[in-house]
């Protein structure tokens, strides 16, 4: 069973991100000491938002979603 991953910090557009590693590619976001959203990989290059009651894909282009899921694999590639 692999171990579990630190949550980190990320900055993108200025603003001060902390990321949560929960299961295999998802990831719970916090923004301004508040949760922000969940997000999950898709590919590389893409990632999507999870529906904050279902927890579901959403499956829609969101530029933020995939410059912070960049970020995150920038960072665990660094680790």
């Amino acid at each position: 069973m692999p171990t579990p991953k630190e949550p980190f910090d990320i900055e993108w557009n200025g603003i001060d991100y902390a990321v949560f590693p929960e299961e295999e590619n998802v990831y719970t976001i916090f923004k301004d000491g508040q949760e922000y959203i969940k997000i999950i990989k898709d590919t590389e290059n893409s990632w999507m938002r999870l529906d904050s009651e279902t927890e579901l894909p959403r499956f829609e282009a969101d530029d933020e979603i995939n410059a912070l899921g960049k970020l995150i694999i920038a960072t665990e590639q660094q680790g």
